[in-house]
């Protein structure tokens, strides 16, 4: 599922080709994903991270709840070293930038839907020395926004959009003193005294990402 209608034609459009896969259902938005779920018995979901009424991450941990015996790959533009281990940990089996070649994404998917975890050679070899060292500050922990929580990370995104708290706690459906309260932990975590410096660094990280 992604919330912008020309990936979800795209990439339909490149599953219908294929003789092996077929789409059963599109949705822009996380209710009407799980429903179409329930109601087309789907083997794989293909999610984005960043939706716009609901988290990316927090439709895998109740798509791992709900539906357990459905597979579910992210398809992001969000950079790697941030998202791919919070996608894993909230029960994805993949992770695959929107970058990457139609012939990766393909992969993904079958990799996917035949049992497997499908992520980057360079995301491997990184979760492979953490555990082979045991650190626990092995790549994505070493950046300052990988010390953000998935909320905290999510609000400092949003923020990085331009948005305000009160838009934040309206399209996450929380309180604003909710909001206020991560910006409050974000702001300790990467050393920042103002609300005005994070909102600056946030728009700056996003804006980095984008270039990349």
């Amino acid at each position: 599922m992604d919330d912008h209608p020309l990936v979800r034609e795209w990439l339909a459009n490149l599953i219908n080709q294929q003789p092996d896969l077929e789409v059963c259902g599109e949705a822009e938005n996380a209710v009407s994903a799980l429903a179409g779920i329930a109601r087309t018995g789907a083997e794989l979901a293909v999610i984005d991270i960043s939706l716009n009424a609901a988290s990316g991450l927090d439709l895998i941990k109740d798509l791992s709840i709900q539906h357990p015996s459905v597979a579910a790959l992210v398809l992001s533009m969000h950079e790697e070293e941030l998202y791919a281990e919070r996608a894993m940990r909230a029960g994805a089996r993949g992770y695959v930038r929107k970058r990457e070649t139609s012939k990766n994404i393909l992969a993904a998917i079958r990799r996917v839907l035949e049992g497997g975890i499908y992520i980057s050679q360079k995301l491997s070899s990184r979760m492979a020395q953490k555990f082979l060292k045991g650190q626990e500050g092995v790549g994505v922990a070493q950046s300052r926004v990988g010390q953000l929580s998935d909320r905290e990370l999510e609000v400092f995104y949003l923020l990085g959009q331009g948005k305000s708290t009160s838009q934040i706690a309206e399209q996450l459906h929380i309180s604003l003193k909710t909001v206020q309260a991560y910006c409050v932990r974000a702001k300790a975590k990467l050393g920042l005294t103002t609300a005005m410096e994070l909102v600056r660094e946030a728009i700056l990280w996003v804006e980095n990402a984008h270039l990349r």
